[in-house]
């Protein structure tokens, strides 16, 4: 079955519990998408968000919002603001560790980008500690049980079409601290094969360890379609997968949610309007659990849905 096979399939069948969009005040002018999951700090609840002027690309900041109400967001006054894109966050012990892409200009225009990592115990005071390869976008973390760090890389180049059958491959290793994450340990992490057909490319957008030693994903599948009049259509589904650290397989793939699934609302550009870019999840005290996206890469939702790692242990 074709992902668009599986797609159509998905929508016919989705149990959608809530479906909402996030409301983000104080950055007026600005849209806000691509945000992190929600995290707790000082008994608050937040989440970093990607802002950018709708009619400009390549020229985003990411702050810092606080929960102010259901699906309600507002920006923390004079909190630090990144050059970065597509924020998300990961708890490592009892650091935060805060990454997004950072776009790299060379006489006013575009050059290249790269992956930039923060961390620290301070919401408020975060260092940048290290870099990730050249142009690798989707660089993610997980704690293990045995205290080290699992490294989820994202290639995505023109030969990988020809030697792997998808634009893009998701490669995992294991480091021992956050000491040791490098460019190079990262671009060497050994692939996950079998994850994406012909055609296909995503990566991992949240890593989750679950009690039984496995790690739950959250990520983005991808492919291209046409539009009633010809025009080319970047399709971004939201996807979750079971991956083995011991076994290094990958199992349980399937679709979580599609732009159906979120409410109506408009999109950067013509090719986008049926792109969602995951955030992660959150759980719910009834046991499901809250999808957290961005939406057209020019805001972002939140839907209810069941349990995505069921039958593969909980989320410790």
């Amino acid at each position: 079955m074709t992902l668009k096979e599986q797609k159509i399939a998905f929508e016919s069948a989705k149990k959608i519990y809530e479906s909402a969009t996030l409301v983000f005040h104080g950055v007026d002018g600005f849209d806000v998408y691509n945000v992190s999951i929600p995290f707790i700090r000082d008994g608050k609840r937040y989440l970093f968000g990607r802002i950018e002027r709708r009619e400009e690309w390549a020229r985003s900041w990411v702050r810092l919002f606080e929960e102010t109400g259901q699906d309600e967001w507002t920006v923390v006054k004079d909190s630090m603001i990144y050059t970065l894109e597509d924020p998300y966050v990961t708890e490592i012990g009892e650091e935060l560790v805060m990454g997004g892409t950072h776009v790299q200009y060379e006489r006013g225009k575009y050059s290249t980008f790269f992956g930039y990592f923060f961390r620290g115990t301070d919401l408020n005071n975060l260092c940048y500690f290290t870099t990730g390869p050249n142009k690798m976008k989707d660089i993610r973390l997980v704690p293990l049980q045995d205290g080290k760090i699992g490294v989820f890389s994202r290639p995505r180049r023109a030969d990988m079409s020809v030697k792997y059958g998808s634009e893009s491959m998701i490669g995992f290793t294991i480091i021992d601290s956050l000491e040791d994450l490098t460019a190079e340990v990262i671009d060497n992490a050994p692939y996950i094969y079998g994850i994406f057909g012909k055609g296909e490319w995503g990566g991992v957008n949240q890593a989750y360890l679950l009690d039984s030693g496995k790690i739950g994903v959250i990520g983005h599948i991808c492919y291209t379609d046409k539009d009633a009049n010809g025009g080319e259509v970047k399709v971004y589904l939201n996807m979750a997968l079971v991956f083995d650290p011991t076994t290094r397989e990958s199992s349980n793939l399937h679709l979580i949610g599609s732009r159906s699934c979120y409410p109506p609302g408009p999109a950067k550009t013509p090719q986008l309007v049926d792109c969602v870019f995951a955030s992660g999840i959150a759980m719910r005290p009834d046991g499901k659990a809250d999808l957290y996206s961005g939406i057209g890469d020019c805001h972002a939702g939140r839907i209810t849905i069941d349990y995505p790692f069921e039958g593969y242990g909980r989320i410790v």
